[in-house]
């Protein structure tokens, strides 16, 4: 592999300057070919596409490839933000070349188009879940029709040809063995690596691991979740009595919209007003999306509850001005859509999901519009065979933040069950985005890629406030 004294360019490269926040790196800007469908002789060819940083070590490794989450995130994107996961890009050259890779159907490598479908939510009207699941019911067939007429094929988005593709990256490196370092769906695609092309894998990283029957997570955690964040909360005597139960807050305002939404007019920036029924679901929607990390969305998550409680509306308002909430016909892009679908959801947990969610606080948003979508197009799912747990012994390090809103404790520990040579670490008080939670997270990620006994079984992470001061 490549290196500081004998740098190496592979087929398809380019020498760049990878800026980041005013430092500057030499890298590789590179692409390879991949079949869209490998179950269809006549496939037409898609690019996958990646930054590489050349190894700095003396004894480079493996090339270690950047699986990021979604589905539909970008690694190249990753790689870019300064305040994100630079550093440990960077870092973790001493061990190998470090892939920012673009999975198939996202950021740079993605060239199919976006599907709008002729499907709206109604703004002003009362809508209940069934009607939404309808909708996008339709919508999904009609998008799959429009992507058919563009050439493209939607069976071919899966986590199972990503696999491969990862294998074709392996190969295209020269490489006997890759080195997958993941969050979130990018675990989901290391844990399929681990059972299609175990062989190939040299080491795995990955943090708020979701398995393979994971997609859709249970409802009745979610739940759980909120009991751990009220415990947070507790730490603090400010928050403690600001939110002194934070589920019953919830029920109560969701009772409350349930009963009776907000008619709302939210100031745009044309200085028209856009006409909005704010439901139930909206706020479980908005509750889904703000509950990954303790430090970020959840004290703004944690006021919106409590102002709308009180009848006032100026966080929500707020939050609203951002364009969360459009009258825009629902859309879909391939990768992201497509890939849910296939992992799927075996029938006894979707049952259970469906149990839960009667009763659970953010009912089936979480996932959205998974498992609404389930098996919504016609062959696409991977089946059960999929959804099984991976058996491997390659050596795996999993991160689990303790206050992570979106991949659970205990989920994680039964997702990686089947892995015989696993190393977890908790990070107390991190949520789902956590490698950058803690300097010591960088250092357990170096020490296990050195091949070292990890020793470490907890980080601690400080506790920002919950209540501003």
């Amino acid at each position: 592999m490549a290196s500081t004294t004998q740098p190496t360019v592979f087929a398809n490269e380019k020498s760049i300057v990878f800026e980041n926040d005013g430092q500057k790196v030499a890298a590789y800007e590179g692409s390879i070919q991949v079949p869209e469908n490998r179950s269809k002789p006549n496939s037409r060819l898609i690019p996958v596409k990646y930054i590489r940083f050349p190894a700095t070590g003396k004894q480079a490794g493996s090339p270690i490839i950047y699986l990021s989450g979604g589905p539909g995130g970008s690694g190249i994107q990753a790689a870019k933000h300064p305040n994100f996961r630079f550093p440990l890009f960077m870092a973790l050259r001493e061990f190998g070349d470090v892939i920012a890779l673009d999975q198939r159907g996202t950021g740079v490598s993605d060239i199919t188009p976006e599907c709008v479908s002729s499907h709206k939510i109604p703004a002003t009207e009362v809508f209940t879940d069934g009607e939404v699941e309808q909708l996008y019911k339709k919508a999904a067939k009609e998008c799959v029709e429009f992507w058919t007429q563009k050439g493209v094929d939607v069976w071919g988005y899966t986590t199972k040809e990503s696999v491969q593709d990862l294998n074709d990256l392996r190969q295209h490196f020269k490489a006997d063995k890759i080195t997958l370092w993941g969050i979130s769906y990018g675990s989901h695609l290391a844990l399929a690596s681990l059972k299609y092309i175990e062989q190939y894998i040299d080491k795995v990283v990955i943090a708020s691991a979701e398995g393979l029957d994971q997609t859709v997570k249970y409802p009745a955690r979610t739940d759980e979740y909120f009991d751990r964040l009220q415990q947070a909360i507790n730490q603090q005597p400010a928050a403690a009595k600001a939110y002194p139960d934070v589920k019953q807050l919830i029920r109560r305002v969701h009772a409350k919209l349930e009963k009776q939404p907000l008619a709302l007019s939210i100031p745009q920036e044309d200085g028209s007003e856009f006409k909005l029924l704010f439901q139930r679901s909206h706020l479980q929607g908005f509750a889904s999306a703000m509950i990954a990390d303790p430090d970020r969305a959840v004290p703004m998550l944690l006021s919106l509850y409590q102002t709308l409680d009180q009848g006032n509306t100026d966080v929500l308002m707020a939050i609203l001005k951002q364009g969360y909430i459009t009258d825009d016909p629902i859309s879909f892009r391939v990768m992201s859509f497509a890939m849910d679908i296939a992992s799927g959801i075996t029938e006894p947990r979707l049952k259970l999901v469906n149990e839960q969610a009667k009763t659970a606080l953010l009912g089936k948003a979480l996932n959205f519009p998974m498992p609404q979508l389930n098996k919504a197009v016609a062959g696409l799912d991977l089946g059960d065979e999929f959804r099984a747990l991976p058996q491997s012994k390659v050596p795996t390090l999993l991160l689990t933040g303790t206050l992570d809103g979106r991949t659970y404790i205990q989920s994680q520990k039964e997702a990686t069950a089947g892995l015989t040579n696993l190393t977890q670490v908790m990070v107390v008080n991190a949520g789902h985005n956590l490698f950058m939670s803690s300097p010591k997270v960088t250092e357990v990620i170096k020490d296990f890629l050195k091949g070292n006994k990890v020793s470490t079984k907890e980080i601690q992470v400080e506790l920002k406030p919950f209540v501003a001061d």
